[in-house]
């Protein structure tokens, strides 16, 4: 972002400068950890951690700029530490500064903005609508990782640039409120919703609010933007909507289909992509079936971002791994595989990875290490039993290690033939399998990221060497 004193004081005209004197870009930072030379480092009040208290380690990391709260008692003994050329701009409130500052250079930039939203898949969507993107030779602004939140989209407005054609941003939520809140100041030309799942129901309470609360991501339209959903959800097509609506799916009402869907000998699926009127043949190199939603959802959106039918096509034959989502890993001490789930975990997408492990063909046992799923709210103990009884449709299951509290329902609902262990933490998981693995197995490892399960990976697998 680049601004002057100027243009600060019209956005924020409580502002206070300090000291020192601008006109330059910069990139903007809140956690004292990912700082650089010369960022602009706002000092950040949260519920565990408040960024006064970072701003000395700020300083030494070479921050330029600091954005502080005027209502600090104690910043005397830090400014004294200060040369003349660090900026120090003090206002009433540092979150407030960052969404103003971030909604005022948003506004700077006509070209196409993106906006993914969802219970399961925005990350991968994402990611392959950039695949797609930069495989057609257009350069978009992509938001890094999950920087999802209010806090997370406003950084990456802030690295909005012309340099860019267009930008691509993945918007989070888990309390009602923050998607009006978020759009307010990214203002989407278009946006996409994925699906609607049980996720972090603790915050937004059931489906229905779980649906709203997602379409507010449409709250900024007018006739003239066009919102992307997902046709086979009621809960999404089954809305009326004040701006024209695409829909993807697999069922023939969409206007973009997956359809006569195979598996491969070799591994990987085949499946006929529908984009309106026209039909291509498509190959994935992968089998997981609940990935295949993520793939034509991103073509929706990459075909309304005026990419040809023709890039689509070919960027789906080359898509790059996914870290953490369905990855297949060699063991480093046994011929076998190791399938990294760890990125997170509701009930639909556990249910999907437990299918893609089913239909994959295996010499040796197949084994799953499965973890808590988090945020289900006072629905926990239903969806873990629902898990437990999903289990009688994966036959070729051998082994379950269930890690966690929650996870006892499923012991409680699974059927008696797999053979399953129940333990706390991570690290006894690890002494589970090491007394039970042998060559050829096949070993799916999924839970929610509070579990810590990517440590079960780190231990049975070498992560320089992926499949």
């Amino acid at each position: 972002m680049h601004f002057d004193a100027k243009w600060l004081q019209k956005i924020l005209p409580e502002a206070v400068i300090i000291q020192g004197s601008f006109d330059r870009s910069f990139t903007f930072c809140v956690d004292s950890r990912e700082l650089e030379q010369d960022h602009l480092f706002f000092a950040l009040s949260g519920n565990k951690v408040d960024g006064h208290d970072f701003l000395k380690v700020a300083l030494e990391k070479g921050a330029g700029v600091f954005v502080a709260s005027n209502k600090k008692l104690l910043l005397d003994p830090f400014l004294k530490e200060l040369s003349k050329e660090k900026i120090v701009i003090l206002v009433p409130d540092p979150l407030h500064a960052l969404i103003a500052l971030a909604s005022a250079w948003r506004s700077r930039f006509i070209y196409p903005v993106a906006a993914i939203t969802g219970s399961v898949g925005k990350t991968t969507t994402k990611e392959l609508t950039a695949h797609i993107v930069a495989s057609s030779g257009k350069k978009f602004l992509v938001g890094q990782g999950n920087l999802n939140t209010q806090i997370g989209v406003a950084l990456t407005i802030s690295r909005m640039s012309d340099e860019y054609e267009g930008a691509l941003f993945e918007v989070g939520i888990s309390k009602q409120g923050e998607m009006a809140k978020i759009v307010a100041m990214l203002k989407p030309t278009t946006a996409l919703i994925t699906c609607i799942a049980h996720s972090h129901m603790e915050g937004l309470g059931s489906l229905s609010a779980i649906a709203y609360e997602k379409r507010m991501i449409f709250s900024q339209f007018s006739s003239d933007n066009i919102g992307i959903i997902n046709g086979d959800q009621s809960l999404l097509a089954g809305m009326s909507y004040s701006h024209p609506i695409v829909k993807f799916g697999f069922k023939i009402t969409n206007n973009i289909q997956a359809r006569k869907i195979k598996e491969l000998d070799g591994g990987g699926l085949s499946f006929i992509l529908k984009l309106y009127d026209k039909k291509y043949g498509v190959s994935l190199s992968e089998n997981h079936r609940g990935m295949l939603q993520n793939v034509i959802a991103s073509v929706a959106l990459a075909h309304q971002l005026a990419i040809s039918d023709q890039a689509i096509v070919k960027a789906l034959e080359q898509i790059p791994v996914r870290k953490r989502r369905f990855e297949l890993c060699s063991l480093k001490n046994y011929r076998g595989i190791m399938i990294d789930d760890c990125y997170n975990a509701s009930p639909e997408s556990m249910k999907a990875a437990l299918n893609a492990l089913e239909s994959m063909k295996a010499v040796g046992k197949k084994i799953a290490i499965i973890g808590d799923m988090l945020e289900l709210g006072d629905k926990s103990a239903f969806w873990h039993r629902q898990i437990g009884r999903f289990l009688r449709k994966i036959s070729s299951l051998h082994h379950i290690i269930l890690v966690g509290d929650n996870v006892a329902w499923i012991e409680k609902t699974a059927p008696s033939s797999i053979k399953i262990e129940r333990v706390s933490i991570w690290q006894d998981a690890v002494s589970k399998l090491s007394a039970t693995l042998e060559n050829d197995a096949v070993v799916l490892v999924k839970g929610s990221r509070g579990m810590q399960l990517h440590n079960v990976i780190a231990e049975f697998v070498d992560t320089q060497v992926r499949l």
